[in-house]
């Protein structure tokens, strides 16, 4: 079982989340003896949480597994670059390894926009960006090319306080 192996299984996951009408991400915790304690994937819109990120999700779960919040020796797989705010919780998780699939110019915490393996923090995470990235781009582009046209144009203090 390789990397390209479990990311499949977290586009999987990336998948049912794009059924569900949410960003299509999926995340998964994987033990140091390659077994996977934990999988799940956004539910920020059903939820409606902005912290139920799927990587937020899958090591809660996985800390409820192991009962334990440190997962030291565990990959953490998702299908996209985490964000400054997964980026916090996998480092407080002290997880070892983060592999994601796609680059996130916007948001992304582990080399795009910022890495937060350069601050000074008492934890480092081994990354491996880019695995099947091109699976992980073109399962979000089909996303937001099918919610393109369909906000709301306002702009302003009011634009967030939309319900869907």
């Amino acid at each position: 079982m390789d990397d390209e192996y479990f990311m499949e299984i977290c586009l999987s996951e990336a998948g049912q989340a794009f059924e569900e009408e949410e960003v299509p991400v999926g995340a998964m915790v994987v033990s140091p003896k390659k077994e996977i304690i934990s999988r799940t994937h956004n539910l920020t819109i059903h939820a409606n949480s902005p912290t139920a990120h799927a990587e937020i999700l899958a090591i809660e779960k996985a800390s409820k597994v192991v009962n334990n919040y440190r997962l030291i020796g565990y990959t953490l797989f998702v299908s996209k670059e985490p964000c400054i705010m997964c980026a916090g919780a996998i480092i407080e998780a002290r997880i070892k390894r983060v592999v994601f699939g796609c680059f996130d110019n916007k948001r992304g915490a582990f080399g795009s926009v910022i890495d937060v393996n350069k601050l000074p923090f008492n934890h480092k995470v081994e990354v491996q960006g880019g695995v099947l990235k091109e699976k992980s781009e073109q399962l979000l582009k089909k996303f937001f090319q099918m919610r393109r046209g369909t906000e709301v144009v306002i702009t302003g203090p009011t634009r967030n306080r939309l319900s869907r």
